[in-house]
């Protein structure tokens, strides 16, 4: 009698699974009711639907917390634990901040209200399976479906050269990205003929040291993993294509992509590959070393305040990735801290370069910011606050994050790291105090003409007028605010986040 071999599909937990359907269905629902005619449907109908979602996500994501609990959603594929839950939260918020920060910007009349927000979920979606990935697979698909909307943001105003040029590259670098990455995790499943996490980490024990097939793969990952997370010598396209793309855009980019990347890294190199942490652990340090001396000095000659933030960004993905080299769980949750509080800086930053690029004729050059200290001081003292705490100035979040990656570096016998990030951190006050000295020391005075025929001198900043500011948009002005906001308040009262690391510590605790 012949057996029958019978197919089972994979165990699903479909309330596990929830928060990820709920940005995946918003984005077809989204698209549908984009198709509708009236201009109220593109105005209200559209984002009120794109908000809904992400809420929806954010509370399933609450509701399914549950530190310690390591349960796949779907069987060896995807994980529901506290490290894809968390970072999960970081991609929600910035998808709110960005959403709300989209609202009057050209790109989302461009490209229509119903497919940049569908856009927007669907890498969104993306993010969540890359940071709660359990299987090589999953992993990759999970890194495309991040990506290619991306690509179509990136160049979603149309009508303007740069971002058409800014997709154009990103598709381009993000391709040979994708495609480093792709070789790289073939060449570990050649090595250890699996494409679980928990099987990988069972034969990266069964390896020699030094198994070139799988070194090879290791470093091809991490290559591919570096293009996402701007860590140098990868990171040539970041400072153009965050100039070209739309300002929110590349607000989402520089912290809802930079934080999927990490939480990749941390769940392949903290889990699947911990078993060889000695081999890839300093040639990780070597390019954390690197990016931070490279995006600190490139980000002093800046006029432009994106391109700066970009390269300061290259710099912030130099001190994360000390939380990745020290391959401790104190390192794990170093780096989700630090990823929050660097959501809530640079959001708040970017709030502020978009609200001065609209009326300004300087666009997002420094001279947009000159005086704004006293003409908008609701803008200036966010933009102040977020300076000094990506600076990592006391009493401000930024400080407990650079503090914890300290602490990290410390404790996995990795000084000489942490004496990166200070020497880092101070080289950084050269161009954070600039922007900050700009804003508040260095008004123009212009004249203009009165009802009498006499002119009257007032404060300009870079094209600056009464009339513009007046039209000043206060969705973008109330995100600055709750960020900086929340910047001093974590700053000051950090618990609430530094417990939500540690129960994200407690994640990959089987293989750390």
């Amino acid at each position: 009698m012949s057996a029958v071999a019978q197919v089972q599909a994979p165990t699903i937990d479909y309330l596990g699974l929830s928060p990820v359907l709920a940005t995946l269905v918003g984005s077809v629902i989204v698209l549908m009711v984009g198709l509708l005619p009236g201009r109220s449907v593109q105005r209200v109908a559209v984002p009120l639907v794109t908000a809904y979602s992400l809420l929806a996500a954010i509370g399933l994501t609450i509701g399914t917390w549950a530190p310690g609990d390591t349960e796949p959603i779907i069987a060896n594929a995807l994980a529901a634990d506290t490290l894809g839950l968390g970072m999960s939260m970081l991609f929600y918020v910035a998808g709110l901040a960005v959403l709300l920060l989209s609202l009057r910007s050209p790109a989302i009349r461009d490209a229509g209200a119903g497919e940049y927000c569908s856009l927007l979920l669907a890498s969104i979606t993306g993010m969540t399976l890359l940071a709660g990935a359990e299987n090589l697979i999953t992993l990759f698909v999970g890194f495309e479906l991040l990506s290619i909307p991306l690509y179509v943001l990136c160049a979603s105003e149309v009508r303007r050269e740069p971002s058409l040029e800014s997709g154009l590259k990103y598709l381009v670098i993000g391709s040979v990205g994708s495609a480093t990455l792709l070789y790289g995790l073939a060449l570990v499943y050649g090595a250890t003929g699996a494409t679980d996490f928990g099987a990988i980490a069972a034969a990266v024990r069964e390896l020699g040291p030094g198994d070139p097939l799988f070194l090879t793969g290791v470093a091809l990952t991490a290559t591919g993993l570096a293009f996402k997370a701007s860590i140098a010598p990868f990171h040539q396209w970041t400072p153009d294509v965050y100039q070209g793309a739309p300002t929110p855009i590349t607000a989402f980019m520089a912290v809802a992509t930079k934080a999927a990347a990490f939480a990749v890294f941390l769940r392949l190199f903290h889990g699947a590959l911990i078993g060889a942490q000695l081999e890839w652990g300093p040639a990780l340090a070597a390019l954390a070393w690197v990016t931070i001396v490279i995006g600190n000095v490139g980000a002093i000659a800046q006029s432009s305040l994106k391109r700066m933030l970009a390269w300061s960004g290259v710099a912030q993905a130099g001190y994360l990735l000390v939380g990745v080299v020290v391959g401790t769980q104190l390192g794990l949750q170093a780096t989700a801290f630090y990823l929050a509080v660097y959501l809530i800086m640079n959001v708040g930053a970017f709030a502020v370069v978009i609200a001065r690029e609209r009326v300004s004729e300087h666009g997002d050059g420094i001279r947009a910011f000159e005086g704004l200290g006293a003409a908008s001081p609701w803008l200036a003292w966010p933009m102040t606050i977020s300076m000094l705490a990506l600076a990592g100035f006391p009493l401000t979040a930024g400080f407990f994050g650079k503090f914890y990656l300290i602490d990290a570096a410390v404790d996995g016998s990795y000084e000489w790291l942490a004496v990166a990030i200070v020497v880092g951190s101070m080289i950084s006050l050269v161009y954070y105090l600039r922007v900050i000295a700009v804003m508040w020391m260095g008004p123009i005075e212009i004249s203009l003409p009165t009802a009498a025929g006499r002119p009257r001198r007032v404060r300009a900043v870079g094209g600056w007028s009464p009339e513009a500011d007046a039209r000043a948009q206060p969705e973008t002005s109330a995100v600055a605010i709750v960020m900086a906001a929340a910047t001093i308040v974590l700053g000051v009262i950090p618990g609430v986040l530094l417990d939500a690391a540690r129960d994200v510590g407690t994640s990959l605790s089987s293989f750390i």
